[in-house]
């Protein structure tokens, strides 16, 4: 049975990334000229901050340093989160994504943006976004109705906290 480079890196690597309280989300090995990119994407139900992101990149590349993993070559290590418009592919990424507004494609065709209000195994509670002045909704959304998702991009959204307080 052959497996690819990335199969490989993953049963080395992933053992290591849950050791350190960390979910393994991505592995890509890409060309850049001459050398190669090792990169390496890890996330938690909390988050990953520059000391635990530092921490995991020493082990990895200790780990990597001690096997051949990644071959005789040159290649440079880069461990992330990932980024603020992420995709949604696992279910761990849609309860992570609760409170957050989110654009899907739906399976029946059609886009639609709304915020993930509850995810459990089934599908997702949403509240969309009323328009033109009207009241928001709500919508269950099945998770086989879902072709993609993707978190989106708030600037000027207001915590839930400070629309309390200004209604106090």
């Amino acid at each position: 049975m052959s497996t690819t480079q990335s199969e490989r890196l993953r049963e080395l690597l992933e053992p290591l990334v849950s050791s350190q309280g960390l979910d393994l989300e991505e592995i890509a090995v890409d060309s850049v000229g001459r050398k190669r990119v090792l990169r390496v994407v890890v996330d938690s139900d909390t988050g990953a901050d520059l000391d635990r992101i530092a921490d995991v990149s020493r082990a990895l590349s200790a780990k990597l340093d001690e096997t051949d993993a990644m071959g005789a070559g040159e290649y440079t290590l880069e461990v992330g989160t990932p980024g603020a418009e992420r995709a949604l592919t696992e279910h761990r990424h849609y309860v992570r994504a609760v409170d957050r507004l989110v654009k899907f494609q739906l399976a029946e065709g059609g886009e639609l943006t709304a915020r993930i209000l509850n995810a459990d195994d089934e599908g997702l509670d949403l509240e969309v976004p009323g328009v033109k002045g009207r009241k928001p909704t709500s919508r269950r959304l099945a998770f086989p109705d879902i072709v993609k998702a993707r978190v989106q991009v708030e600037f000027s959204r207001k915590d839930s906290k400070d629309e309390k307080e200004e209604e106090a």
